[in-house]
């Protein structure tokens, strides 16, 4: 067996992979499958399945190397590898390069798990063999020990900035690039940098694939596709592309769908009944004429900014969580004019507080997120109708494992009032 994509070249026969997380343990699991020995390493001295030293004396011992997204380019273990001038891969790229099936890749701010679980569906309706992985939850490396991706199967992979600073592996028969806004700047210290590490994708796509760049993305795309004004849809109401941002997202989605020459009818049954993934602006309950809606996964202050302006009734804001970088006074303008309170709570309460007092009546700060779900919910019941948004702007691992375990929290808190 050979990498697809990599005719003629050798398997790697000794891999150190980087991370003991989930990609981490994916790719563990794709060599082992491979029949490649693959050795993990962490930072961390108690985990008991890897090694928590690695340095020039281990270097030669390995002929290429794979790095989870946590790991930044100036990492010391990255820097080593990468001047040893063997191939570093990242998880995504090194499971893609074993890849027999067809890649698409989907990236950008935000937006990428809709797109990408919606491509997926679509192509299951057209009668494809089509599975989502990347970012969106199962790891490329599982995909392909579970399914090993035979010449006619589809991966949809959700690629995030980081996956996407390593390419090596990709290659790509397809690329939507969403949207571009302020995010993760405190890991890139530029919008610059930040916008060349997903602009990597497009180095990545196989010769004549189309890719599909939303207005906000500064580039032009690596294969231009016709401007042709696509005919409108009539959408159910309740299909989150019927609207706002995800609108903007089909029409991106469609005119890739139609350089790939597949049938519109699929995509557009799928989008006509697609239900909005958990976390994602999630309508949750519904009480005293107050409307409660889980947006967990909005990260940073596009997504945020975007799930206050869809609500109509006066909005009780719950936002925090861990800093990114990025513009706080820019962020806090922008809240303002359009939400009625700000409850704030987690390591960014205090900061992002400090830039609302004086711009909003109610602006409240709290050490844990239940806190500032029961004062949201207290005050929105005495101005109902209202909303009350948990679309926090902010990473979650101050006090979470992840927006998945926020956004229970959340709910959780609801259950309990």
């Amino acid at each position: 067996m050979k990498p697809a994509g990599q005719a003629g070249e050798a398997l790697p026969r000794r891999v150190a992979v980087f991370g003991a997380g989930r990609s981490g343990r994916a790719a563990i699991r794709l060599c082992r499958h491979a029949g490649i020995s693959g050795e993990l390493f962490d930072e961390d001295p108690q985990c008991a399945e890897s090694r928590s030293s690695f340095g020039e004396r281990e270097l030669g011992d390995f002929d290429a190397f794979v790095f989870s997204p946590g790991f930044a380019s100036g990492h010391r273990w990255r820097v080593l590898c990468h001047e040893s001038g063997l191939p570093c891969f990242g998880e995504t790229g090194f499971a893609a390069s074993f890849w027999e099936g067809r890649l698409l890749g989907v990236t950008g701010t935000n937006g990428k798990s809709s797109v990408t679980s919606l491509l997926a569906e679509s192509l299951r309706r057209s009668g494809a063999e089509a599975v989502a992985a990347g970012n969106i939850g199962m790891p490329l490396s599982d995909l392909w020990v579970e399914q090993s991706g035979g010449a006619a199967a589809w991966a949809v992979c959700e690629i995030s900035s980081f996956q996407a600073e390593l390419p090596e592996g990709l290659a790509l028969d397809g690329l939507v690039w969403t949207n571009f806004a302020e995010d993760h700047l405190d890991r890139y210290g530029s919008m610059e940098s930040y916008l060349r590490a997903k602009a990597n994708l497009l180095d990545r796509l196989r010769p004549g694939a189309p890719s599909v760049l939303g207005p906000s993305v500064p580039l032009e795309p690596g294969s231009p596709l016709s401007d042709d004004t696509l005919p409108p849809v009539d959408l159910p109401e309740a299909s989150p592309f019927s609207r706002g941002a995800q609108a903007e997202n089909l029409r991106l989605v469609r005119k890739l769908w139609r350089a790939l020459d597949l049938p519109e009818a699929s995509l557009l049954a799928a989008a006509s009944e697609y239900r909005q993934l958990p976390h994602r602006l999630q309508k949750v309950a519904e009480r005293d004429g107050v409307v409660f809606w889980n947006d967990s996964k909005a990260t940073n202050f596009h997504a945020a900014l975007a799930a206050v302006r869809s609500m109509r009734d006066p909005v009780f804001w719950i936002g925090g969580g861990r800093a990114k970088g990025g513009d706080f006074a820019g962020f806090s303008d922008g809240l303002s004019g359009i939400i009625a309170g700000a409850y704030l709570y987690g390591e960014a309460g205090p900061a992002l507080a400090g830039h609302l007092s004086g711009k909003l009546d109610r602006v409240s700060v709290f050490t844990r997120l239940e806190a500032a779900v029961e004062a949201a919910a207290c005050e929105a019941r005495a101005a109902a109708p209202a909303t009350v948004l948990l679309s926090p702007g902010f990473s979650s691992f101050d006090q979470f494992s992840g927006f998945e375990e926020r956004g229970e929290c959340f709910t959780s808190a609801l259950l309990s009032l």
